[in-house]
């Protein structure tokens, strides 16, 4: 609604957060540097008519933006001043007084995960946050940290073109007792069965510089894509629906995140709810986007390099 995406419509952007909480929706998720601290006063304008313990509210912190509203380069300030500095802007922007889920979203290899997760565990004993998440970390990682302090949840991307984290990451967290919050469970538009390979693009659009979405790669997914949408049509549901409802059906310890910058795709995206997968669509689900086909990587290289949970 803020950032990276193209451009958004603020009001219409309140009123999308709106007819979610009527829908019955109370998971928010956002980030300090979404829009350099715009999305955090956004969804703080929004909360105003809200009850503050009917929402359950998720940030990251960590990534450090530039005044012409670029990412500084790597690595993440996730310090133990840090933790502190970001969540007192956070509170203020938000409207809050605590935060339910604070995660740094990022790691830095120079920063020990341990000093990290310990200065969280001191803002949660003072209240100012409720539960501690991660971020896109591996194994071992999720086991240190965990070894210093309880944690609620692992955010990472999680879809049918993102299967990565089925191999050690899902494993682990169940073994820990950890949650896992699937975004990307669109793959960012790809797995909507809306997207136009003629689709322009702006500088600022992360898809314009996402390998996924370019060239014959993106040809690639979009036959994934039209695969799926057969699989939908069948069930009489939309290729979103299917797609959310199949990350939703990995397990009850997995939320999927859905994204939606306006109503009409809100109200899409709910009725995933309503879809059913038995085990034989499952397979046909499968067969339709196997593990591993997606084309090109998530991240572009230099990205993909500072992701824990891809070493």
């Amino acid at each position: 609604m803020s950032d990276l995406y193209g451009p958004s419509d603020q009001a219409e952007s309140i009123a999308t957060l709106h007819a979610a909480f009527e829908a019955g929706m109370n998971l928010i998720d956002t980030a300090d540097f979404y829009g350099s601290g715009d999305n955090e006063m956004l969804i703080g304008q929004a909360l105003k008519s809200r009850s503050r313990e009917s929402v359950v509210l998720s940030v990251k912190f960590g990534s450090r933006r530039t005044p012409d509203g670029g990412f500084q380069p790597v690595p993440y300030d996730v310090s133990p001043e840090a933790v502190k500095d970001r969540l007192a802007y956070s509170l203020r922007r938000l409207g809050t007084d605590y935060i339910d889920t604070y995660r740094p979203a990022r790691l830095n290899p120079q920063i020990p995960v341990e000093e990290t997760v310990g200065a969280l565990a001191e803002m949660r004993q003072a209240g100012y946050i409720r539960h501690i998440g991660l971020s896109e970390v591996g194994p071992d990682t999720i086991r240190r940290a965990a070894a210093v302090t309880p944690i609620s949840d692992v955010q990472i991307e999680y879809s049918l073109l993102s299967r990565g984290p089925e191999k050690t990451i899902i494993p682990t967290l169940r073994e820990l007792g950890i949650g896992l919050t699937a975004y990307g469970v669109l793959s960012r538009g790809l797995l909507s069965g809306h997207w136009s390979p003629s689709r322009e693009l702006s500088g600022n659009d992360f898809r314009a510089h996402s390998p996924r979405f370019q060239g014959e790669n993106l040809e690639a997914n979009l036959r994934l894509v039209e695969a799926l949408g057969r699989v939908a049509e069948r069930l009489g549901a939309t290729t979103s629906q299917v797609a959310i409802a199949w990350v939703a059906a990995r397990g009850s310890d997995i939320v999927p995140l859905v994204g939606a910058r306006r109503r009409e795709r809100l109200a899409e995206s709910l009725g995933a709810a309503d879809v059913k997968l038995d085990a034989e669509t499952l397979a046909e689900i499968e067969t339709a986007v196997p593990a591993g086909a997606a084309a090109g990587e998530r991240y572009a290289a230099p990205l993909m390099s500072t992701l824990d949970s891809e070493r």
